[in-house]
């Protein structure tokens, strides 16, 4: 990769470079957030990825989420010394994804990077993900981490495990490849960002709207020499917040099997009464009560279904899941920048 100054690039380049947007939700970054912003520093400038094509990064969002030390010192600080940082304040803590999406809906970039503030994500491999967008055509693009992710092995274990559930009950979101160093079309990032509902899974909102995800193969660094922000208490909501948003599924389940009580009761209700005639059993009223017992639990079941199903379009339509979501035609987009 190679930077050059962005005004000698304007007049020998064919093409515009693409206008990157890069938006960091900051928790505790104190001591992380200087050395990110200065390996950003040489992408503000013309750069050119693997393959060839020229971006920019235009503006660097820092998204202070009122942790507990002292970022928004630093953030200060970096936006008096450099015109790309923007600061983005929030009220209170609201949590990774929330901070996300309020950088995001303030970014206009033609793309959207988002990327952690520990120092895990090189700014450098943004190109190659640009790379990656391009060739496929993709609207989103994940880093996959090539080599093993630098937590303790339970908690990969516990990630893995709980992105192969969600894969199973999110048709259409490739919860495997989810992270949080991401390159997303700008227009599709800020339509997500205005739609989301509380609560949301970035990422499962992104897969409601996306035309097609990628991934491309990054390598992934330490966590700048501080503990994860995540503990116990964290991931475990982490990961009941990606379940909740997987959609409707476990409720869909709930009125299968409604139905097949439904099915099932009178099946169960004949193969008794055959029993009780042939004699199979002689206990007095066991019979009429298991029978009875069968048709209140199918009807039951089945009245918890319907509600279900009710309560399904409810949470969809509290998660913000839009009907359609109208965008330009792509190869006015910067996906079609090659055919230019």
């Amino acid at each position: 990769m190679s930077t050059t100054p962005a005004g000698s690039a304007a007049g020998s380049t064919e093409r515009p470079p693409h206008r990157v947007s890069v938006v960091v939700p900051v928790y505790q970054g104190s001591t992380t957030l200087r050395g990110l912003v200065a390996e950003i520093g040489p992408l503000t400038r013309v750069a050119t990825s693997p393959a060839g094509r020229s971006f920019v990064v235009e503006e660097v969002l820092l998204v202070d989420d009122c942790g507990p030390d002292s970022s928004d010192v630093v953030i200060r600080a970096l936006a008096a010394e450099h015109d790309w940082v923007r600061p983005v304040w929030l009220s209170r803590n609201f949590g990774q994804h929330a901070a996300t999406l309020a950088g995001i809906s303030a970014s206009g970039g033609e793309w959207v990077v988002t990327m952690d503030e520990d120092g895990q994500h090189d700014p450098v491999h943004i190109g190659t993900l640009l790379d990656a967008a391009m060739t496929e055509q993709a609207d989103v693009v994940y880093a996959r981490p090539s080599n093993a992710p630098p937590h303790g092995a339970l908690r990969n274990v516990a990630s893995r495990s709980a992105k192969w559930l969600v894969a199973r009950m999110a048709r259409g979101a490739p919860a495997a490849d989810f992270n949080s160093y991401r390159l997303v079309v700008g227009e599709v990032a800020r339509s997500v960002a205005a739609y989301a509902g509380p609560g949301i899974y970035l990422d499962v909102a992104i897969s409601w709207v996306a035309r097609r995800t990628t991934t491309a193969p990054v390598p992934m660094r330490a966590e700048g020499g501080r503990a994860s922000g995540y503990d116990l208490r964290r991931l475990a909501s982490h990961f009941w917040r990606l379940v909740l948003s997987s959609g409707t599924t476990p409720l869909r389940l709930v009125s299968l099997a409604g139905a097949a009580a439904v099915v099932l009761a009178p099946v169960v209700a004949v193969v008794l009464l055959v029993g009780r005639t042939a004699r199979w059993w002689d206990a007095p009223g066991w019979t009429s009560t298991m029978v009875l017992l069968m048709a209140a639990t199918g009807a039951i079941l089945f009245a918890l279904g319907v509600i279900a199903e009710y309560v399904g379009m409810a949470v969809n339509m509290a998660m913000g899941k839009p009907l359609y979501l109208p965008v330009r035609d792509r190869r006015e987009g910067p996906l079609g920048r090659d055919e230019e």
